[in-house]
C-alpha cells in the first residue's frame, strides 16, 4: 500500500525503534498506510459535502433576493423583477460556464495577474479533482449570480428585459469574473493567495466578497440607474423626492429572512474546505465567521431600527431589514479575521453608512428602488476598509495561512500595508466596474435596449412586457371571470400622518 513520503518515513523509525523485522515492518506500513488513504478520502468527501452545501446555502439566496425585490417594487412591476432574478440565475450559469469561471480561475498559478485564460467551457475539467473544479464552480457561480441579483434591484421599474439579459449575461460572464481574478485566484495581482508575489506583503484581504461580490453589484447598479434616469413621478418638478413605497413589506422579511440564512453559506462556506491540505482543522474559522456574520447584521438592524424611529417617527419594518443586509454585506469581508465585538462596531458603522448614502442619493436625485448601490456599494466598501483597520493578526495567520511580519489591522499596530492594499483594491474594483458596466449600459441606452417608454412605466411592465399580474382578484365564480387588479391595487390611498403609530 503506497503511502506519503513523510508517513513512510515515520513509520521507518517507528519500525527501527521497535526493532521490528522486514516482515514485521511491512505489515505495519500495509495496515497504517491503508487507513491513511481511507481518511484521506474522507476528508476529501468531507470537504466536498461542505462545499457544495455552502453553494446550496448561496443559490437559497436567490430566492431572498427575490422576495426582497417584489416586495420593493409596487405590484405592477413584481412578476417583472422576480423573472429578472430568475434569469440572473439561469443566464448566469451558461455565461459562467463558458467564460466566467475560466476568467476568474482557469490556469491556477499559472495563469497570468489580470484575467484567466484556461479551462473555457469546463474543457480541461477532471473528475480526478472534482472538488477544485466542479465544486468550486458550483460556489462561484452561486456568487455570480448573487452579484448580478444585487444590480437588478437598482434599475427595477423601468428597463426593458433584453436590457436585464444583456447586463445579466456580461456581469457573470466577465466583470465579475475578472475581479474574482484579481483578489481571490493564486496569481491574481492583489491577490491575498498570490504567495509569488505578494501586493504590498499581504494582498486584500476579502474573506466572501464585500467588495468582489457587494461592491460590484452596487456599482454596476449605480450605473444603470444613473445612465437610465429616475423612475417617473420619483422626483416632482422643483426636484423634490416623492415616496414611491413597495407593495409588500411581508415579502421584503421573507426575503431578508431567506438571504440571512443564505448568509451563513456566503461567509462561512468560502473557506471552501473545513480539512485544508495542511491537515489542520478550521473548524473555528468557520464558527467565527458565523458569529460575526449574526453579530454585525443585528447590531446594524437594531442601529437602524432605533436611528430611524427618532428620524421619522416609525417602527420601520423595511429600513430594519435594508439595515440588517448592510451590516451582513459590510462584515463579509473580515468575517473570518476580526472580533465578535468588532462585528457589532461594524454593523453600527454600516447602518449608519446605508442612512447616509440614501440622504446622498436624494440630494443628487439618484433613484435606487432596493437601496442596492447604497446598501451593497456603501456598505461594502466600508467592510473592506474596515478590515484594514481591524484584522487580528492571529486570525489572519490561520485564515491566510500567513506568516509571522505579514502586516496586519492599522489599529492593532499591524502598520499601514494592510489597509492601503484594501483602499488600492476597492478603488481597482470600483474603476473596473463603473467602465465596463457603464460602457455596456451606454450602448444599450443608446441602442433603445435598456428603458422603457413612459406609457409602459406607466401601465406596469407585468402587464406590458409580460401579459399578466402578480395578483388576480376572483369575484367567486372563477375560471374566466377572474379579473387581474389594476396596476395601483396596492398603493396607498390616503397618506399617513407624520409621527403617527397607528394607521
Amino acid at each position: 500500500m503506497a503511502c506519503n513520503s513523510t508517513l513512510e518515513a515515520a513509520l521507518a523509525a517507528v519500525a527501527s525503534a521497535a526493532k521490528l523485522d522486514v516482515n514485521q515492518s511491512a505489515v505495519l506500513t500495509d495496515f497504517v498506510c491503508g487507513y491513511d488513504g481511507r481518511i484521506g478520502d474522507a476528508v476529501t468527501g468531507t470537504n466536498a459535502m461542505f462545499l457544495l452545501f455552502s453553494a446550496y446555502l448561496v443559490f437559497a439566496m436567490q430566492a431572498g433576493f427575490g422576495m426582497l425585490c417584489a416586495g420593493s417594487v409596487r405590484a405592477k412591476n413584481a412578476l417583472n423583477i422576480m423573472l429578472t432574478n430568475v434569469m440572473d440565475a439561469a443566464a448566469g450559469a451558461i455565461s459562467f460556464f463558458v467564460f466566467g469561471f475560466a476568467f476568474a480561475f482557469g490556469g491556477g498559478a499559472e495563469s497570468n495577474a489580470f484575467i484567466g485564460d484556461y479551462n473555457f467551457a469546463q474543457s480541461h475539467f477532471s473528475a480526478d479533482d472534482a472538488l477544485a473544479n466542479y465544486g468550486m464552480w458550483m460556489f462561484q457561480w452561486a456568487f455570480a449570480a448573487a452579484a448580478a441579483g444585487i444590480t437588478s434591484g437598482s434599475i427595477a421599474e423601468r428597463t426593458q428585459f433584453t436590457g436585464y439579459l444583456a447586463y445579466s449575461t456580461f456581469l457573470t460572464g466577465f466583470v465579475y469574473p475578472v475581479i474574482a481574478h484579481w483578489v481571490w485566484a493564486p496569481s491574481g495581482w492583489i491577490s491575498a493567495f498570490n504567495t509569488g508575489n505578494m501586493f504590498l506583503d499581504v494582498g486584500m484581504v476579502d474573506f466572501a466578497g464585500s467588495g468582489v461580490v457587494h461592491m460590484t453589484g452596487g456599482i454596476a447598479g449605480f450605473m444603470g440607474a444613473w445612465i437610465e434616469g429616475p423612475r417617473l413621478g420619483r422626483f416632482d418638478a422643483k426636484g423634490r423626492t416623492q415616496e414611491m413605497k413597495g407593495h409588500s413589506g411581508t415579502l421584503v422579511v421573507l426575503g431578508t429572512f431567506l438571504l440571512w440564512f443564505g448568509w451563513y453559506g456566503f461567509n462561512p462556506g468560502s473557506l471552501t474546505a473545513i480539512v485544508p491540505a495542511d491537515g489542520v482543522l478550521k473548524h473555528a474559522i468557520v464558527a467565527r465567521a458565523a458569529v460575526t456574520t449574526t453579530l454585525s447584521g443585528g447590531a446594524a438592524a437594531l442601529t437602524t431600527l432605533f436611528a430611524r424611529r427618532w428620524m421619522t417617527g416609525h417602527w420601520n419594518v423595511t429600513d430594519v431589514c435594508n439595515g440588517l443586509l448592510g451590516g451582513f454585506a459590510a462584515v463579509t469581508a473580515g468575517c473570518s479575521v476580526i472580533e465578535p465585538w468588532a462585528a457589532i462596531l461594524l454593523g453600527f458603522l454600516a447602518a449608519w453608512t446605508l442612512i447616509g448614502m440614501n440622504r446622498l442619493a436624494e440630494r443628487i436625485k439618484y433613484d435606487d428602488p432596493l437601496e442596492a448601490f447604497q446598501l451593497h456599494g456603501g456598505c461594502g466598501l466600508l467592510g473592506v476598509v474596515f478590515v484594514g483597520l481591524l484584522a487580528k493578526k492571529s486570525f489572519l495567520m490561520e485564515a491566510y495561512g500567513k506568516v509571522e511580519g505579514t502586516p496586519y489591522g492599522l489599529f492593532y499596530g499591524g502598520g499601514g500595508k494592510l489597509l492601503a492594499a484594501q483602499l488600492i483594491g476597492a478603488i481597482c474594483i470600483a474603476a473596473w466596474t463603473a467602465v465596463t458596466m457603464g460602457v455596456l449600459f451606454y450602448a444599450l441606452q443608446m441602442f433603445g435596449l435598456l428603458r422603457i417608454t413612459q406609457e409602459e412605466e406607466a401601465a406596469g411592465l407585468d402587464l406590458t412586457a409580460h401579459g399578466n399580474s402578480s395578483y388576480v382578484f376572483d369575484d367567486g365564480k372563477g375560471g374566466q371571470d377572474a379579473k387581474l387588479l389594476p396596476p395601483d391595487a396596492f398603493q396607498a390611498k390616503a397618506p399617513v400622518k407624520q409621527g403617527t403609530e397607528r394607521v
